[in-house]
């Protein structure tokens, strides 16, 4: 059997639940969005059904289920746990030719009630005909993931503007490119920033220069976070699941880069210390070329872009080049290599504070901020430093740092081959030879960095730890 799929319009028009308890009062809350006049029958109802009933969005009829009910009915749902019962208002329900759905009863039911992705007023409805729902539930989850909030003010504007637009394009194929600028451009991304004024003055605008029917491109700052892909933020995904052109980082894992799509045309302009493969004025001129070609361009940045990644003078230089842009935040390297190496950057007894920092500037290490460097209460992240372990080493302690301070390597964090090296402050770099660490990899210095003996969760044991974690911590 085949369902034929329907969208009812139940606002204003009597509905009957007949079922008082926890089922029935998830069925009448889906019901209330649609406007409909709902009556709920059952001898005694939940306590959220009695205060809806006392604030008026429903009828209470506190009596059992009887067929004169069902006049002027539109729709019934069945949730009791009487099967009989059940059995009977669906029986009557099907002799008075109204829709009917008995909970968890296909063979009942006239109707399937689906899974729902809600981007009111943009619906979309999954169904099995009842044969595994919880597929259903799984296939919706996916769903969410990939479409936007924006959808549902943007198919709200689109109607606004719905007669205006078919007025002036009245060709049907013109106006499905139009409405796909629409999706794609920037209407839509004023709205994804909660700029619903300036996406109308957009959509207007569109409409005036019909004429110019290139579509205008954009730049979305994407962070990537450190490589697992299920560290992705939704809005991430859907990002790169929408690119053109996707300018990539070295660090953005080839898991992260297998989401785009298929026809996504990927670059990669990554750097390494010592070793540009792309300078910055470089990439500037590709996100210009990209976008001016009307193309969806996603600088997609390991970590977090505004945390040493340059997001910064990319933005101000696609600002000065009039090319519109949005920030996707990303789980930055420190905030994972951490978590998945069983280190809390701070903790109530070791580390009231932390600070991020860069090996990697203009100045080199010397450039490590020196306030507060000795302070045992704060936990250091340093990015960007693999080359510089000894430099770095030599810095913390002339300024103050013990030797005996823990520390922790993490390489590749969060990825399959991750590794952490530990040892104390005073044998960094030596450890970091003896077991060849690569870029990239974070460093974390402080008591809190001892914690990774006991608390490590994610791939092998740390490497090169002494696993005495009281001494360590009181050495600290």
């Amino acid at each position: 059997m085949s369902l034929y799929p329907i969208f009812a319009n139940l606002n204003q028009r009597p509905v009957l639940v007949v079922g008082g308890g926890a089922v029935g009062e998830r069925k009448v809350a889906a019901l209330r969005k649609t406007g409909a006049v709902i009556m709920a029958v059952a001898p005694r109802v939940s306590a959220n059904l009695q205060a809806w009933a006392k604030a008026g969005f429903i009828r209470h009829i506190p009596e059992a289920f009887h067929e004169s009910q069902l006049d002027r009915i539109w729709l019934v749902v069945a949730a009791t746990d009487d099967r009989a019962l059940n059995q009977r208002i669906a029986a009557e329900a099907w002799r008075r030719c109204i829709f009917v759905n008995v909970v968890d009863d296909v063979a009942l039911s006239s109707f399937q009630v689906p899974a729902l992705v809600d981007r009111s007023p943009l619906m979309i409805a999954i169904s099995t005909g009842g044969a595994a729902p919880a597929f259903a539930r799984l296939i919706r989850e996916r769903i969410e993931s990939l479409l936007d909030a924006s959808l549902g003010p943007l198919t709200d504007l689109v109607a606004r503007y719905r007669i205006r637009i078919r007025t002036r394009i009245p060709d049907t194929a013109r106006r499905r490119r139009f409405f796909e600028r629409l999706f794609h451009g920037p209407v839509a991304g004023l709205l994804r920033q909660g700029q619903a004024l300036r996406a109308a003055r957009a959509l207007i605008g569109a409409l005036r220069d019909l004429h110019d029917e290139k579509a205008a491109g954009s730049v979305a700052l994407v962070g990537a976070g450190p490589g697992d892909p299920g560290l992705l933020t939704l809005n991430a995904l859907r990002s790169i699941n929408e690119a053109d052109v996707i300018l990539h980082d070295r660090l953005v894992s080839a898991d992260v880069l297998a989401l785009a799509r298929r026809d996504a045309e990927l670059v990669d302009v990554g750097k390494q210390s010592g070793a540009d493969l792309t300078s910055q004025q470089a990439i500037h001129a590709l996100l210009l070329e990209h976008a001016s070609q009307g193309k969806r361009v996603v600088r997609l940045k390991g970590g977090d872009p505004f945390l040493f990644g340059r997001g910064g003078e990319e933005l101000e230089f696609l600002r000065a080049h009039g090319i519109a842009f949005d920030v996707v935040p990303g789980i930055t390297a420190a905030m994972a290599c951490a978590a998945y190496a069983g280190i809390p950057l701070t903790h109530r007894d070791h580390a009231q504070s932390v600070r991020f920092l860069t090996a990697h500037s203009r100045e080199g290490v010397h450039a490590l901020a020196q306030q507060d460097l000795a302070d045992a209460a704060q936990t250091l992240a340093i990015y960007m430093g693999v080359g510089l372990l000894s430099e770095i080493r030599d810095h913390l302690l002339a300024h103050g740092r013990l030797a005996t301070t823990p520390f922790a390597l993490v390489e590749n964090g969060s990825r399959p081959e991750q590794r952490i090296i530990r040892g104390v402050l005073d044998q960094l770099p030596e450890l970091a030879r003896t077991h060849q660490v690569q870029s990239p990899a974070l460093l974390i210095v402080g008591a809190v960095a001892a914690l990774a003996d006991r608390l490590h969760w994610y791939g092998q044991a740390p490497l090169g730890g002494t696993n005495d974690i009281a001494r360590d911590l009181r050495a600290a």
